[in-house]
């Protein structure tokens, strides 16, 4: 049990140590959240632009 409290410890920099690896985490989950958010708005445009595009092709057919 001693091993485990002195590799929480950190040496005394526990503080420092555990808050730069709970920041990275969040910043990789807020980074990872962002870009699927961005991947959905984009494919969501192309889908509505490809809708737009057919239905002028259509258009055009006709008399």
């Amino acid at each position: 049990m001693k091993p485990l409290m002195e590799f929480l410890a950190q040496g005394g920099f526990a503080g420092y140590v555990w808050s730069a690896y709970g920041m990275t985490l969040a910043l990789l989950v807020i980074e990872t959240v962002s870009l699927r958010r961005q991947r959905r708005a984009i494919l969501a445009r192309l889908s509505r632009l490809l809708r737009l595009r057919g239905t002028e092709d259509h258009r055009g057919d006709q008399p």
